[in-house]
């Protein structure tokens, strides 16, 4: 079985990539009762078990079963590339009443009881109510569990894109989405991905939303029906280094030619990254790394390049060849 994604002509113009902070918001929800995806999110759930112990999830939780339908409205593709959270939780509270309770209905029955809850008898009841409590939750879940470490999750994010982005420039469309996960396949027309579910829809002329995630590792998500965009979302490259503290060591050789701290922010540019995720990760001031990344662009060792709001850096030919990654 698979989920299968049909384009037409129209729709290979209107691909385009995205990152959604509420997105992250709802999988990090979801990451807390799946042990299989804690494998590279272990220093992450030490570190907010109690902000997590401090927020009434359950609401949340009742939506999100192992096997099913999860409401679209609650987790909707982004409203464009870069949506901050705020926009994209206004978005939520702003859902028809009535659209909303037909989606949740449709997730309640998946899961054993629950359409015949208290809960979920209540939310059916009064579908105002249960758009105010459910973005309310959402909205708690984010303050508790993303926003503190969202900084460090859109640089990850925003270097997939900026790296995928480039692939696409270099070898088109249809060798990329077979590349954003083993599970993909591509036969010139058709996106499919391998599930244990059949699923099909025809693009129609709206594109497809590719959107990298952190917390959805180890799955690859399509499925959201009319209205919204199709989306796929697929694991993040560089999930195995989230989290690692300050690093990334110089060769002793490049530390002699440009000073030890400046051989580190060379060093750290595995992937494109902001002055804020670089100052995060090497414990060094934002202002000290700003002035390492300004000598480095200059002596042609970086390029420098906006995505949204944000500035990414990464190494030219020349600064691979210096640290011994060309």
């Amino acid at each position: 079985m698979a989920s299968r994604l049909r384009f037409g002509d129209d729709d290979f113009l209107r691909c385009r990539f995205a990152i959604s902070p509420l997105w992250e918001t709802q999988e990090a929800v979801r990451t807390l009762r799946r042990p299989d995806r804690h494998a590279y999110q272990a220093p992450w759930l030490r570190r907010i078990r109690d902000a997590a112990a401090s927020v009434d999830l359950s609401p949340l939780w009742l939506l999100m079963p192992r096997r099913g339908h999860s409401p679209d409205w609650l987790g909707a593709p982004p409203l464009g590339p870069a949506a901050t959270f705020e926009e994209e939780i206004t978005a939520v509270r702003a859902s028809d009443p009535e659209a909303a309770r037909e989606d949740t209905a449709r997730a309640l029955a998946c899961t054993p009881g629950a359409l015949h809850s208290p809960r979920g008898r209540a939310w059916l009841a009064d579908p105002v109510r249960m758009v105010r409590e459910l973005a309310d939750a959402m909205e708690a879940a984010w303050q508790a569990l993303i926003a503190p470490d969202w900084p460090r999750l859109r640089a990850l994010l925003e270097a997939d894109v900026a790296f995928h982005s480039r692939r696409l420039a270099e070898v088109g469309l249809g060798t990329l989405l077979p590349e954003l996960d083993d599970r993909l396949s591509w036969d010139g027309r058709t996106l499919a991905l391998a599930l244990h579910v059949e699923y099909a829809r025809d693009l129609d002329g709206q594109g497809l939303v590719l959107m990298p995630s952190v917390f959805s590792w180890p799955d690859v998500i399509t499925g959201f029906d009319p209205p919204w965009q199709p989306t796929l979302v697929y694991p993040a490259r560089g999930i195995a280094g989230l989290w690692s503290e300050p690093g990334a060591r110089a060769p002793e050789a490049l530390a002699r030619l440009l000073g030890r701290n400046r051989a580190r922010v060379l060093a750290a540019l595995d992937e494109p990254a902001s002055t804020g995720a670089l100052a995060h990760r090497l414990g060094l001031a934002a202002s000290s790394v700003s002035s390492h990344l300004t000598v480095l662009r200059d002596a042609g060792l970086l390029t420098a390049r906006r995505y949204g709001h944000q500035v990414l850096y990464e190494r030219t030919p020349l600064g691979l060849a210096l640290t011994g990654s060309a």
